[in-house]
């Protein structure tokens, strides 16, 4: 069944929203996409009468198992795109997440199977998402937040839950990306902010906000 863009947008954005933990509200999904909360409602009614997702005013929104595939396949364009664009193209990881949006939405059933093995099969993205196979499952990768490790312990850079071009710009002048290792050295009890050492350079101070933002794998 073919969906519009505005369609597996929302699917996509259902499926992100769920697995924060909260419940799928039209006001979520609202803020999310920055659409109108009334054409919001319609557009549930559309995905229901489709059968991609249940929606109740208590409970909220959820995929159904067709809606969730869906939204895995756009998720797994959308990666390899970006994958395509950082290594192939030379982006930067902070210039092609607007881009791989308007990928993601060609319709081409043997295209995602050519990138990705084109692409020698990732695992993750540029930010360190793990990439759906092709089979519509999605690998666990980076889960712990920075915020959540001890004093004294270290740890590599996973992901990054914020993958808008601000957040990466200052990661970036933060000699900050993938695999970096970090050494949390002192936590702030006022704010939650950190003392970390990147690659055991010198000591930085970094915001909660930023923490929070960061999935690690201890070492």
């Amino acid at each position: 069944m073919k969906k519009t863009y505005s369609e597996e947008n929302y699917l996509k954005a259902i499926y992100h929203l769920g697995k924060s933990g909260n419940k799928v509200t039209p006001k979520a999904i609202s803020d999310a996409l920055e659409n109108n909360p009334a054409s919001v409602i319609d557009m549930l009614k559309k995905l229901q009468e489709k059968m991609l997702i249940t929606y109740d005013k208590t409970k909220g929104a959820f995929l159904t198992k067709t809606g969730e595939s869906a939204a895995l396949d756009i998720i797994r364009k959308h990666r390899l795109w970006e994958v395509f664009l950082v290594e192939k193209l030379n982006y930067g990881w902070d210039e092609v997440h607007d881009i791989a949006e308007q990928l993601e939405h060609i319709h081409d059933d043997q295209l995602a199977k050519k990138l990705d093995d084109f692409l020698g099969n990732p695992a993750v993205d540029p930010h360190g998402d793990p990439i759906p196979s092709s089979t519509g499952k999605m690998p666990l990768y980076a889960t712990t937040l920075l915020s959540d490790i001890p004093i004294d312990k270290s740890c590599k850079v996973g992901s990054v839950r914020d993958t808008s071009a601000p957040f990466l710009k200052y990661l970036k002048q933060l000699d900050l990306g993938l695999g970096t290792e970090i050494r949390v050295i002192e936590k702030q009890e006022f704010d939650n902010s950190m003392v970390i050492s990147i690659n055991n350079g010198p000591h930085k101070t970094v915001s909660n906000k930023m923490t929070d933002h960061i999935l690690v794998i201890p070492q």
